[in-house]
């Protein structure tokens, strides 16, 4: 007994495990968390399926074997004692009881009252008389209660069943003998081997099928280790429609999925809509909503250099898809589309959350095959009273993405800044406005060398900023200053690349001086930070 309680608190260490991990992810997900080391040997565990594990089962087959052994052997004798009165007990054997108590004076014992206490109990009497005399008074009540013990072990027999039930033992014991193999290439389901198939007889499974509009399919496909299995249907299922309901701010309301069932023994489709939490249940297989991502939007999209100024260019793809543009030697890689985003564009503030528009995931790989997530999205979003074109950038799966905020002009487009940026990567241009700031100082001061020396300090300041940012500021700083005079210098550069930056923004944009208000000068500092940040984003 002690045993199988043992395995009982190792079975819910176990299922702990399984719910914290999360279960039968894509191998490479686990590699990239836990590292090589601790993936081969969480692997060998086999925490990744922990529900389907050889020792999981085995514990689930061990728990219903012991425990329906004790059913059997212990269940007897307790409907027995439902109607057994145990009339057979000596006075010895009562004195024996831990809990008794003895008047001496028998004389004093009234018998009608102490059956008539009992009777107003509820407790079930047997008298007996014995040899000597005396009288033996048998009550007992709460037959029922021990009725607790057989339910609480046909639950675990059921829990247990149903354990090995979703295991799918047949599966592991056809795996074990070679009739079963697990499918590690990504082939089409109609090539797949019969050897790594199951049939439509399966009695359980949980297997995913991923449908585009319009689409249909009589296949799924289980996920086990690093694999598949096909699991055959005994139908067809088409997503007619897939629609998302939305509140009014913009906030998800419902998920709805139009199928059509075909079944060869039918003379009839059956139509059925599904939504989250209200699956269809078809000859026992039972069709949930689990997910939904794009199913192969076609994007018209505009490619625009940060580090290079020229016409924009234009590729048109779909997700899923893959563009490669042979004059880079760069891949494209679209994944995901998004119509709606709702998103607190306000931390700790009570605001309601708002749709801000499409996104698009995708991923730029090099010649090398090393690549970096982008998500964009589409239109400028408000953010401190301001609007900015917002997109991140991860390098790896498991990192936070890192954004870029690109200020938005008036009329809520990009070229502003586009045009800003180009004016900074423009040689002639930040040699016109050294020497421009040059003259001007030098209208206090007529020392020509002194004019010479600034306006060389100032073209070479915005094109070390033109070449990577503050940070490129930076790192000039911390090589070529002393530590006393730093801080100086920063206050100083900083203010130089501000007035250097508003004078050619005035050239670029054929503005004087009095229409460079505070929107604009705002504007111009958002642009900096977006250019210093573009070093960061790749």
């Amino acid at each position: 007994m002690s045993f199988a309680v043992s395995m009982l608190v190792f079975l819910g260490i176990a299922s702990i495990i399984g719910t914290i991990l999360k279960q039968n992810e894509p191998y490479e997900n686990y590699i990239i968390k836990f590292g090589q080391f601790w993936f081969g040997f969480f692997e060998k565990m086999g925490l990744y399926d922990v529900y389907h594990s050889v020792w999981f089962l085995t514990i689930l087959l061990f728990l219903v074997l012991s425990t329906t052994l004790c059913i059997i052997k212990n269940t007897p004798t307790i409907l027995k004692d439902f109607s057994v009165f145990k009339d057979s007990l000596e006075e010895k054997s009562l004195l024996s009881f831990t809990h008794h108590f003895v008047i001496k004076n028998k004389k004093t014992i009234n018998t009608s009252k102490i059956l008539d206490y009992l009777k107003q109990a509820k407790f079930k009497i047997k008298e007996k008389s014995k040899e000597n005399g005396d009288i033996l008074i048998i009550a007992k009540k709460g037959n029922y209660q021990r009725l607790g013990y057989i339910l609480t072990h046909i639950g675990v027999v059921v829990i247990c069943l149903g354990g090995l039930l979703d295991g799918n033992l047949i599966f592991k014991a056809q795996e074990i003998f070679g009739y079963k193999k697990i499918e590690t290439l990504d082939i089409p389901a109609s090539k797949v081997p019969e050897v790594s198939r199951l049939g439509i007889g399966n009695t359980s499974f949980r297997a995913n099928m991923t449908l585009a509009e319009g689409s249909s399919d009589n296949v799924a496909f289980v996920r086990i280790k690093d694999g598949y299995l096909v699991q055959d249907l005994p139908f067809k299922i088409t997503l007619k429609d897939f629609r998302i309901n939305h509140y009014s701010t913009g906030m998800p309301k419902s998920f709805e999925s139009d199928l059509v069932i075909s079944d060869p023994e039918l003379s009839q489709d059956i139509t059925k809509t599904i939504s989250v939490n209200h699956p269809f249940t078809y000859k026992g297989i039972a069709i949930y909503q689990s997910d939904f991502q794009d199913g192969g939007t076609k994007l018209d999209i505009k490619l625009r250099s940060l580090f290079n100024s020229g016409t924009p260019q234009k590729i048109e793809g779909k997700i899923f898809d893959k563009v490669k543009l042979d004059k880079d030697q760069i891949t494209y890689e679209f994944n995901d589309f998004k119509k709606f985003n709702v998103l607190h564009l306000k931390e700790g503030e009570k605001e309601k959350p708002r749709n801000v528009g499409p996104s698009v995931t995708f991923k730029v790989r090099n010649s090398s095959g090393q690549a970096r997530e982008y998500l964009s999205y589409q239109y400028a979003m408000p953010i401190d009273g301001r609007s900015f074109f917002i997109s991140g950038m991860r390098e790896t799966p498991q990192e936070e993405f890192k954004y870029l905020k690109i200020p938005a002009d008036t009329k809520g487009s990009i070229e502003e800044f586009m045009l800003f940026k180009d004016a900074l990567q423009n040689k002639i241009l930040i040699e016109a406005v050294a020497k421009k700031m040059a003259n001007q100082s030098a209208n206090a001061d007529k020392n020509n060398d002194v004019k010479e020396s600034f306006e060389k300090s100032v073209n070479k300041l915005m094109t070390l900023f033109a070449q990577g940012g503050f940070s490129n500021i930076a790192e000039n700083i911390d090589k070529n200053i002393p530590d006393n005079e730093k801080q100086k210098a920063v206050q100083t550069y900083l203010k130089i690349i501000d007035i250097a930056s508003s004078e050619l923004y005035k050239d670029r944009f054929n503005l004087n001086h009095k229409e460079l208000d505070q929107s604009r000068i705002l504007f111009i500092q958002d642009a900096l930070n977006a250019y210093s940040d573009m070093f960061f984003y790749g």
